[in-house]
């Protein structure tokens, strides 16, 4: 649902009109997006749309019978993908009055919370298709989905099949050709792998009592987001090979300030007049685009059935 009235009031920050306490401003540290982290940035885009030639077809070499027999022929080919830039965007308005009363750069305290947005609004869109351009490919969750790459918790008997097992979400890639080497998980698997024991009810993946839990799952580590980006009515572990996920920047984030201008919902109807009702706006916008290039492989060459990440479904 399009949202065109949203507005930051002099009730919203409150806590930060200063009275007789601390100046200090408490926040944590914004999260960055988890599949930026995992994922192989490319160089810059220059133009909205960037070729990808994909491998899709592989070369074969036979042996030659006798001194004098025939050599054969194979081929190779190629087709294309493309990364399509598409834009994300947001205007934050607030009063002039609500900022000349707030004794701190509102700004500055905005920035940081427009990327933490931004990079959850990425990951959703990559990871569950959620508010995706339609030029941007099929989602990871529907890919995997597709190719079959998915194991829901409980159907192979306990979590560690669920994960490890022959059959289980590492084993899914893996059997297609893909090396894991990355595992973005809900907050809530932390307990899960906390709880697994062995016969002598010894934990497995706790190592000692006295230190922080080092997440891994086959030797790659995990990253349990905090920015609320991984749903887990959809996934409760994405696991997979995150250098065949490639992204590239179009155009950065970028802000601008405006004092005068009106902010119009899609009906054309005037929701703030930002000269008549003395507001400011913040206008931040990026330009970024992905792709998923699947190339054919030895292990598996039929595409439809073929994908670089496995997936932990919830029961």
């Amino acid at each position: 649902m399009a949202v065109y009235n949203s507005q930051v009031t002099r009730a919203d920050i409150g806590a930060l009109i200063p009275e007789d306490v601390s100046r200090e401003i408490i926040q944590g540290v914004p999260e960055n997006s988890a599949v930026m982290r995992l994922a192989r940035r490319l160089p810059n885009m220059s133009r909205a749309q960037r070729r990808l030639p994909v491998l899709s077809s592989l070369l074969t070499a036979y042996f030659v019978t006798g001194d004098t027999g025939l050599k054969q022929t194979t081929e190779a080919a190629w087709g294309n993908k493309y990364i399509d830039a598409e834009e994300l965007a947001v205007i934050v308005p607030i009063p002039q009055a609500v900022l000349d009363d707030a004794d701190y750069d509102l700004w500055a305290e905005i920035r940081p919370r427009i990327s933490e947005a931004m990079g959850i609004a990425f990951d959703q869109a990559v990871l569950y298709g959620t508010n995706a351009p339609a030029a941007w490919p099929d989602d990871i969750v529907a890919g995997a989905t597709a190719a079959g790459n998915t194991v829901t918790l409980g159907a192979l008997g306990d979590l560690y099949d669920d994960i490890m097992g022959e059959n289980g979400v590492i084993a899914k890639p893996e059997l297609d050709g893909f090396a894991v080497n990355g595992h973005v998980a809900h907050m809530s698997m932390r307990g899960k792998l906390r709880g697994l024991r062995d016969l002598q009810a010894q934990p497995l993946f706790v190592r000692t009592m006295q230190a922080a839990t080092m997440y891994e799952l086959d030797g790659a580590p995990m990253i349990f987001p905090a920015n609320g980006a991984i749903d887990d009515t959809e996934s409760l572990l994405i696991s997979g090979d995150w250098t065949q996920l490639v992204y590239a920047m179009r155009q950065d984030i970028t802000f601008s300030i405006a004092d005068t201008g009106v902010i119009q919902d899609a009906s054309n109807a005037i929701i703030y007049n930002l000269f008549q009702q003395d507001m400011v706006a913040l206008r931040a916008v990026m330009r970024l685009g992905w792709q998923l290039p699947n190339p054919i492989n030895r292990f598996n060459p039929v595409e439809a059935d073929r994908y670089p990440f496995g997936i932990l479904l919830p029961a």
